[in-house]
């Protein structure tokens, strides 16, 4: 197909194809004359991931060509999840400005609860994870705002999260090619969370829904 044909069927503008040729992340058409090229089902799959990545995962064009170089290196299933879900910014609270010492000491603290929990749930996950140092952060910002999260709290989260996780994976093992494969771990991962957290209010307002009905004439 022509560069325009492409450009139609992914929806991606002529001239962000180009650029992302330039670029490095979108491999050259095959040549049929000094100024034309012709262009595969290879390249409208590494479109629809340049877009899920850049789009949905808001990741930079930098960011996008390392992961890319991961992925098309990527030696099974596991490694290209790997590679995708260390590339996606990592929700993490800002950190406070008070005292030094006392975030340092605050810090070493909610970092301790994070590696209790995650040894208290066996998962395979290392200390040098950017997910563990977010829900470090996290944790101790919590903390400061006397958020009662303690460890034995959080695990019933874990354990949600857990069976979420496998729920992710099982719907990542159908696809078999890296392509393929990146691209739906974009869009499960970079939209999950929005969907979960929608899934999670709307829960909620369900809850303070029939409390109310409960207690008519509580004010």
């Amino acid at each position: 197909m022509k560069i325009s044909e492409l450009s139609r069927r992914t929806g991606v503008p002529v001239a962000s194809i180009k650029y992302f040729r330039r670029e490095g992340l979108l491999p050259a058409g095959r040549a049929t004359a000094a100024t034309l090229a012709e262009y595969g089902e290879e390249h409208v799959q590494r479109l629809r991931l340049i877009k899920a990545l850049t789009t949905l995962g808001g990741l930079s064009i930098a960011a996008t060509r390392d992961v890319l170089a991961t992925v098309d290196q990527a030696e099974n299933t596991d490694k290209t999840l790997e590679a995708i879900s260390y590339a996606l910014p990592v929700p993490v609270t800002a950190a406070s400005a008070g005292d030094a010492d006392r975030d340092a000491a605050a810090e070493s603290a909610a970092a301790a609860d994070v590696m209790d929990l995650i040894a208290a749930m066996d998962w395979q996950v290392p200390g040098t994870s950017p997910h563990v140092r977010g829900l470090t952060t996290a944790l101790r910002e919590l903390r400061r705002l006397d958020a009662d999260y303690r460890p034995e709290r959080l695990v019933a989260y874990a354990e949600l999260a857990h069976s979420i996780a496998r729920l992710d994976l099982e719907r990542a093992a159908a696809f078999d090619d890296s392509p393929a494969l990146a691209e739906q771990a974009v869009i499960v991962l970079a939209l999950s969370g929005p969907m979960l957290e929608l899934l999670r209010r709307l829960a909620q307002e369900d809850q303070v829904r029939r409390r109310g009905a409960d207690h008519p004439d509580a004010e």
